[in-house]
């Protein structure tokens, strides 16, 4: 018998409240375990009765969401939270930051269309990420690279990269943040980054990264030169690819169709790296939902460039990085808090 997941839902809106109640409702092996009004009485909430998956509302009396989230996450650290966030800019702010505080995803909170349409709605957002986040991790996951190193060999006989290429969906804003301030302020490869996120989004992610990794962080624009030092983040709605435009490396976007349900997806930017770059091309793919990227990473290998995926154990969802490991893509399997330093030193081989 499947054990049920449990969610609590957390928003100081009755109607709210209630809709995404329903909407959970048609979702097998999901058990309601509680509903809460604000952050405070969702905390007491989840000390009376645990919660696998908390559904949080940003914008509510007595405690709001930004302050209640950090610590939900430090007091049960294996519950998920999802937020439910408004869609307009100050909405989408205060979601950025939620994300990067460690919130696994977001969805948009119901609107004032009809009671079956936004059922309908919050379900079609909300039910794929619950499923996903429920899956169960594995103890002890068989995690095979594909060429067994240690991370303090990983830059032996190996090119110096040019360029970094990060990959990442469910969980990533979080992972960023972390990845990025990790690593030192003389590297000074360029990084280009594809988050599947929407487009009122990204300005204010490329932000937040520049705050946390203490360097120029942007949108890439179309025909940008790829300057070394700088972190350029693919704009929601566009895929990102590189391109050789006379002697120079720029950035190049498109809005052709989407890949594995993404635009911007992770394979255009891994194929058009490792097509300029090949064997001088790190790519690494960090937690999310699905297998996008896959493909891109095939060619990066076929092109003799280097692979790290983050492990199970520190991934949101092993989706992404799961689905590179089970096709034995991987140089390294490493847990987030090591992937800065394999960076790092892979920078330095000659």
């Amino acid at each position: 018998m499947v054990t049920p997941t449990r969610v609590l839902i957390v928003d100081d809106s009755a109607v709210v409240r209630g809709l995404l109640v329903r909407a959970l409702q048609t979702c097998p092996d999901v058990e309601i375990s509680g509903t809460a009004m604000h952050g405070e009485a969702a905390l007491n909430q989840l000390q009376r009765q645990p919660a696998d998956i908390v559904v949080l509302d940003i914008e509510m009396p007595v405690m709001d969401g930004l302050t209640a989230l950090p610590r939900i996450l430090r007091a049960f650290p294996q519950t998920r939270v999802i937020v439910a966030s408004s869609s307009t800019y100050e909405g989408a702010e205060t979601t950025v930051k939620a994300l990067a505080l460690g919130a696994a995803g977001c969805i948009a909170k119901p609107s004032k269309a009809s009671v079956t349409d936004s059922i309908q709605h919050v379900a079609t957002e909300l039910l794929p990420l619950v499923q996903a986040l429920r899956l169960p991790k594995a103890a002890s996951p068989e995690q095979k690279p594909r060429e067994p190193a240690a991370c303090v060999s990983a830059g032996r006989g190996r090119s110096r990269p040019d360029v970094v290429v990060i990959g990442t969906s469910t969980g990533g804003p979080n992972a960023l943040s972390k990845l990025l301030a990790a690593i030192p302020a003389e590297f000074d490869l360029p990084i280009l980054i594809v988050q599947h996120m929407p487009p009122l989004f990204t300005p204010l992610l490329a932000r937040h990264l520049a705050q946390d990794s203490r360097r120029p962080c942007q949108e890439a624009i179309d025909g940008g030169p790829i300057e070394r030092g700088h972190i350029y983040l693919a704009p929601g709605d566009y895929h990102l690819t590189v391109n050789k435009r006379g002697n120079r490396m720029v950035t190049e976007l498109n809005q052709n169709s989407p890949e594995h349900f993404c635009r911007p997806s992770v394979n255009p930017l891994f194929r058009s790296a490792a097509e300029w770059y090949g064997p001088r091309l790190l790519a690494v793919m960090l937690t999310g939902m699905g297998e996008d990227g896959l493909e891109g990473t095939q060619e990066v290998v076929s092109r003799k460039g280097y692979v790290i995926a983050q492990d199970e154990a520190t991934s949101v969802v092993w989706g992404m990085p799961g689905a590179l490991v089970r096709h034995g893509l991987a140089n390294e399997v490493l847990p987030l808090e090591r992937i800065a330093g394999a960076i790092c030193q892979l920078s330095l081989a000659r």
